[in-house]
């Protein structure tokens, strides 16, 4: 199967971006990359933060599709808090972290210095947000919205430990912290 010149692109930009971060990605860096001439990188992308937010964009996209076919997997089949906040760590921990994966790091933190990345950044915790609103509702949360946020920003940070240190992290440990403290708080108020 073919893959469009747009797409081979954006897939070497990842792949730019997690082996040498944003300031080692150059138009001719991702032109031998992609196998694409230096002119297409620019009729489909005008701007580096056309082609950044596309990167990240499409990064997500994926992985949120992956997550939800994982989630999916799982819909209606009981599973309690320790047994979801296990499978948030096993899902961690297959996770090779080959280039595309550091790549959002990477961008993540560049958003923080160009306003044109931003918005594209925010599309995309929006993106982690809803799908975990959907698995914590699921989960049978009291008030999800409340805890996603939380519970994503974790996830996203021991990952990045993880990244940063080579080592591994008691990621299940954590999420089914942050999910009993949500059942027990959302139990409370409730009551009141």
């Amino acid at each position: 199967m073919s893959t469009s010149v747009r797409d081979r692109i954006v897939a070497s930009t990842l792949h730019l971006i997690g082996t040498d971060g944003v300031a080692g990605v150059t138009n001719r860096r991702i032109a031998a990359h992609a196998n694409v001439s230096l002119g297409s990188i620019t009729y489909h992308f005008p701007s580096q933060p056309d082609l950044l937010r596309a990167a990240l964009e499409t990064f997500v996209a994926e992985e949120t599709t992956r997550l939800r076919e994982i989630a999916e997997s799982h819909r209606n089949q009981g599973v309690s808090l320790a047994e979801a906040a296990g499978l948030a760590e096993r899902v961690a921990e297959d996770l090779a972290f080959s280039a595309e994966r550091i790549a959002p790091f990477e961008l993540y933190v560049q958003a923080g210095r160009d306003p044109e990345l931003r918005a594209a950044a925010d599309r995309c915790w929006a993106a982690y947000d809803e799908l975990t609103v959907a698995i914590l509702t699921e989960l049978g949360l009291p008030d999800p919205v409340a805890v996603a946020s939380t519970l994503v920003a974790t996830v996203a940070g021991l990952q990045l430990r993880r990244l940063s240190t080579g080592g591994g992290s008691d990621l299940s440990t954590s999420v089914l912290l942050l999910l009993q403290g949500a059942v027990l708080t959302g139990g409370a108020h409730r009551q009141s």
